[in-house]
This record gives structure tokens, sequence and C-alpha cells, in this order.
């Protein structure tokens, strides 16, 4: 058997299929016998005979080169050495000192006029890149159409979403009020429509679901207060211990989006929770702390509400903002007024909280589908032996 010629059989995963590679040195003998397996292919870009892998084709493979050649089939059950991750490489900007200069000024020039930390560093990011993109050209000859190439080039190949483009238009409207030498004009750029997407929410169900199989306490206690008090992720990670009005069931929400200061409701059911998260972890500052009182992260909440949300077998995409946009629908549900949900929520338009609306419309989810009454008529005029079934096979 030691003197048979060698096949050796491999795992690939080739023309969206699990294959069995089978490899061997030319014998026209082994070509001969590898044709007799149904299905198998001889492909010219792996140098290789591959078949369905299967236990059914495994077993054939077994048996055609049965007293013909010796067949070795570990390398196909051995796991694959894990491959090292590979990161993108980050473009390195080639900006000018000077350029360097006038967006440090500009970073400068958006902290004085107070926008958000968030703000500065998004608008501030977008100009460099613009400014990168142009490294060779003289600022005072830029023009809107560089504006649109840009646009072009960048946030339309790179899948960037509507919202991305409008806070570069936003940018650059402020960038030209700072530095007004180019040849930009601000009346003539023109922010695309913001896309009107209905905002996701899970259902109550979905909610008790999520919190009951969320074992970790800080994890449960921080979901709990999302959804109960429709915080924002932003609004739970600066939140300090001293903002809870235990008292008076309320929490103060300082320095909001917009620099507004809100009250939220607490709701009675969190207060358990709340204190025995307090006594168990006992946070010296802020409700949510890391690892030595280190500021907690918006990325470990969104890790760990993903394996909640696998643990509550829930299927549909759910973020920190979904707990929110779920509080204000269930609230309108339950009969609360638009005007105290946007209160509640922190919105300065009336018309921002009314998108919950249209998620919550009893009125349109109670009419009937034409199919539903049409059905109902055929049912009432029919036989009982001739009912119509929508789900039968005839």
């Amino acid at each position: 058997m030691n003197n048979f010629p060698k096949v050796v059989l491999r795992p690939k995963f080739h023309k969206n299929a699990n294959q069995i590679l089978i490899q061997f040195d030319y014998n026209d003998v082994l070509i001969k016998q590898v044709r007799a397996i149904p299905g198998a292919t001889w492909s010219q870009s792996l140098k290789s005979w591959y078949v369905k892998n299967n236990p059914s084709n495994l077993k054939l493979i077994f048996s055609v080169f049965k007293n013909h050649a010796h067949v070795n089939s570990k390398p196909l059950f051995e796991k694959p050495a894990e491959q090292p991750k590979t990161f993108p490489v980050k473009r390195v900007r080639q900006l000018s000192a000077e350029n360097k200069n006038l967006l440090n000024h500009f970073y400068k020039y958006l902290k004085g006029k107070r926008y958000s930390d968030s703000t500065v560093k998004t608008y501030s990011f977008f100009m460099a890149d613009f400014i990168d993109f142009y490294n060779n050209r003289e600022l005072n000859t830029l023009s809107n159409k560089d504006v649109e190439l840009f646009i072009e080039k960048v946030f339309i190949d790179r899948k960037y979403a509507i919202s991305t483009q409008r806070q570069f238009i936003s940018a650059v409207k402020l960038f030209i009020v700072f530095y007004p030498n180019t040849q930009i004009r601000n009346l003539e750029l023109m922010r695309p429509r913001k896309s009107k997407i209905l905002p996701n929410v899970i259902s109550q169900e979905d909610i008790i679901n999520l919190l009951r199989c969320t074992k970790n306490l800080k994890h449960r206690a921080i979901l709990a207060l999302l959804y109960s008090s429709g915080l924002r992720i932003s609004e739970v990670l600066n939140l300090r211990i001293e903002h809870f009005l235990i008292n008076r069931k309320q929490l103060v929400v300082k320095n909001a989006k917009g620099r507004k200061d809100r009250y939220v409701t607490l709701a009675e059911s969190f207060l358990p929770l709340l204190f025995n998260y307090l006594n168990t972890y006992t946070p010296k500052v802020y409700f949510i702390e890391g690892r030595n009182g280190t500021p907690y992260t918006a990325s470990s909440i969104r890790k760990f509400l993903v394996q909640s949300c696998k643990a509550a077998g829930i299927k549909a995409h759910v973020t920190p903002h979904t707990l929110r946009h779920s509080y204000a629908t269930h609230l309108l549900e339950n009969g609360v007024g638009i005007r105290h949900i946007q209160e509640l929520l922190g919105h300065s338009k009336t018309e921002t909280t009314m998108i919950y609306t249209h998620v919550t419309r009893k009125d349109l989810v109670n009419i009937k589908s034409p199919l539903d009454h049409a059905i109902n008529q055929l049912k009432e005029t029919q036989n009982e032996e001739q009912k119509f079934l929508l789900s039968g096979n005839k």
C-alpha cells in the first residue's frame, strides 16, 4: 500500500461553497478514478480537482481510490492556522506647515464659538481631509466645483451617509466664514435633503426579555436607564452620581446636546436596580466608571448590548439609540402627549419628535388590508367544506 501514489484531501471555500480539494501528482490512472466521482471538477486556478464537501462525497472518494492510491484526509479535518488580523493602513495627511497652522486656528475658532467637542472634532477632521485633498493647490483658488469634486471622489466613493455629507457642508460653510479668501460661495452650497428614515423600535416584551437576559448587574443598570429615561449614550456616559434626584424620582441631564439641561423621570421599577448597582460597584463620580475610576466607553456599551440581544433572541439590529427610540414610541402609545415627550427627549423642535407618530399610528394599524377583506367575504359565501386558506398548497 505504501507504494501507491498519494492523494491529499484539503478543505477549500470555492464557488460560494465548501469543497474538498483532491490533490495528487499527474497520474492517468488517478485522473480516470477522480472522473468517476459525480460532480468532481478540475479548477485551473486552484490547480486541483474538487468536489462538494459532504459525508457522501468523502465516502465516495475513499471508495474510488481504494486499491489505487493512499488517501490522506488528515488536512481536511485539521483546524486552519488563525490568520493574523490585518488592518487598513491609516492614510497620513501631507499637509503643509501653513495649512496645519490654519487648521489649528480653525479648531480654536470653533472652540470659541462654543460648539460641542464632538462637532469641533468632526468639522476639523472634514476640513483637514478637504485641504489635504487639494494639498498642491492654493486655498484661495478653491471653488464650489472643487467642493463638489471632493464629495464625488471621497463621500460618494466611500458610500458615506447623507447625514455625514450634510455635516461636511456645514463645516465648509463655517470655514469660509473663518477664512473668506477662497472662491467658495456660501449661498450656492446646498445640503442634500435628509433621508426620511423611520426610527428603529423594539417591543416592550423585547425590552423586558433583553433586561432579563443581561446577567451582568452593571450592564443591566445601563440598559435599563437608557430605556426607562430615554437617554442618549453620551448622556449616560457623562452622568454623575449627584445628578440623581432620588427623592423627586428625577434625573437632571446636564449640558446635553445643544448645551441644554433637562429633567427626566426615574422609573420606580428602576430604583431597586439602581440601589443594588450603586451598593455593589460604589462608583465615585460618574454613574458608570471603568476600572480604577477610568471613563467608560460607548464602544463597551454597544458591545455588551449586541451580546445581550443575542442572548434574548432579538434578531433586529439594536443600538443604544434604539432604546431611546423605543422609549419615545412606547410613551406615545401609552397616551403621553407630543409636547411632553419633546421635553423629556430634549428636542429643540416639535418636528423632530413628530417622527414617532409615524411609528405609532394606531388608526393606521387598525385599517384592514383589502386582501383580508376579500378573503373574509369569500369565507362567508363558501360552504364549510370549501374553505379557502391563503397558506394552503392548492
